[in-house]
């Protein structure tokens, strides 16, 4: 198998989905339900990349959990893209882009996302 993706994500339907996408690619996938059990996945998987929604048990859980993976030294070099319909969920005017301190993350893409953008993202950031 190729590099190691980690799923963080409430969704099992999405889930399943992303799974099928990427381990048609040659990548190996691992998932999480909730930013706890990514945490761990994180910590014990190593991960070359990590997909991580924001909303799951609480709203801000995804935001929260990459602000951890950045500060944890074991996942602090693991690339994070944030996949979430917040912004569309809630309403908000205006988009979410990284930054070093609030949301240190690679990349944010909205869902729903179509597969071809998040190939292209994901290959972008894995050969740097």
């Amino acid at each position: 198998m190729g590099k190691k993706i980690l799923i963080i994500d409430d969704d099992p339907d999405y889930i399943e989905a992303i799974e099928s996408l990427l381990e048609a690619k040659g990548y190996s996938v691992e998932s999480a339900d909730n930013g706890r059990d990514g945490m761990q996945k994180a910590i014990s998987e190593k991960p070359d990349l990590i997909l991580l929604d924001v909303m799951m048990t609480e709203i801000t859980e995804g935001f929260d959990l990459a602000r951890k993976l950045k500060a944890d030294s074991a996942t602090g070099r693991i690339p994070v893209i944030l996949i979430t319909g917040i912004r569309r969920e809630m309403h908000l005017p205006f988009g979410i882009e990284p930054d070093d301190q609030w949301l240190p993350v690679k990349a944010v893409l909205e869902k729903p996302i179509h597969p071809d953008t998040l190939l292209k993202k994901i290959s972008e950031i894995l050969v740097d």
